[in-house]
């Protein structure tokens, strides 16, 4: 049986992706310094899958354990999911960014390289694409960032084609996510982001349940049809099926390959509140403020390639998207760890 690890196994995006793994038939391993996550996500997936996950509390900078994790197991294959994420966050942070996301990538890279897997899906982010110059985005669509998260990212993408290009064991899939929401239709494993969320439909879920007194829009006054930011949203169990789909791609023939993860329909703040609220049945108050630092106006995909080379396309509507992430929100209130 093959064994993958997913590094930032835990989190989000990561715990959605170990489920789906191992009801594929893999075996998993994950390693997770819990600074964005908890163990409760693992604990509850073993539960529904009745399988158990191997999982290491470790750094990915911290070669030493990585080595040990590389060591005690068969790695086929690895799962990048582990990094920052918070556009604002990063523009006051942002030499943390860069340590995290590329010293991070760069530690485990060498790592895997020591121990013979060089098969690796990276976990990217439609921020590479900057402020772009039209819309729907592809792949071919010039890289320029504006802000430190983005660029740590394109980083990272720099570094993995250089290494593509000279040292042909290596094979790659650079996923590039535009805006991951949803949850699994269980209800049991979603977004819990820490403190106030960084994305916008768990602040919309959160004061919808209660749990916050309103939304903040950042900025109104953008060249959009109401004057809110417009972004691609994509339900996490449709981008992680991604993920698997470009493994079975990569481990066909070396090199890397380049996919956005998109649906290639653009929904605004606005028009996300509204359907939230036609969906639960309760009120979305908001107040506007500035703009945040380092957001752009509208980002969308073109997602035809991810159609044309892995076979893959988003299948759940923005009903899915939002009925899914309200009934996480509502059986878990208070996130994993205030049930």
């Amino acid at each position: 049986m093959a064994t993958a690890l997913v590094t930032g196994g835990a989190g989000y995006i990561g715990s959605h992706a170990v489920l789906v793994l191992l009801e594929r038939g893999w075996d998993v391993v994950v390693v997770d310094n819990y600074s964005n996550s908890c163990e409760e996500p693992l604990r509850r997936i073993e539960a529904m899958t009745a399988k158990s996950i191997k999982r290491y509390q470790a750094d990915i900078r911290d070669q030493s354990a990585l080595a040990q994790i590389f060591a005690a197991h068969s790695i086929d294959v690895v799962f990048h999911f582990a990094g920052w994420k918070a556009v604002g966050e990063s523009t006051e942070k942002p030499l943390d960014y860069y340590q995290n996301n590329v010293g991070g990538t760069l530690a485990l890279l060498d790592v895997m390289r020591k121990h013979d897997v060089f098969k690796l899906i990276f976990s990217s982010s439609a921020t590479v694409y900057g402020d772009p110059d039209s819309v729907p985005i592809n792949e071919q669509a010039p890289t320029r960032t504006t802000n430190p998260y983005g660029a740590s990212k394109l980083a990272v993408e720099n570094i993995l084609t250089d290494i593509a290009s000279w040292d042909t064991r290596w094979s790659f899939a650079i996923l590039r996510y535009f805006n991951p929401v949803g949850a699994h239709e269980s209800g049991m494993i979603g977004e819990d982001p820490n403190g106030i969320p960084n994305n916008l439909l768990p602040y919309i879920a959160q004061v919808a349940v209660g749990k916050l007194p309103q939304l903040q829009v950042f900025g109104d006054d953008y060249d959009t049809p109401d004057g809110t930011g417009v972004r691609d949203y994509i339900h996490v169990m449709d981008l992680v099926e991604g993920h698997v789909d470009a493994l079975q791609v990569i481990s066909q023939r070396p090199g890397m390959m380049t996919v956005n993860l998109g649906t290639g329909q653009g929904y605004s703040v606005l028009e996300m509140v509204k359907a939230f609220e036609q969906v639960s049945g309760k009120p979305v108050p908001y107040r506007v403020g500035p703009r945040r630092a380092g957001d752009i106006a509208t980002c969308y995909a073109d997602p035809r390639l991810a159609k044309t080379i892995l076979g893959w396309s988003a299948e759940r509507d923005l009903s899915a998207m939002i009925r899914d992430t309200w009934r996480w929100q509502q059986k878990n209130p208070s996130g994993y760890l205030g049930n």
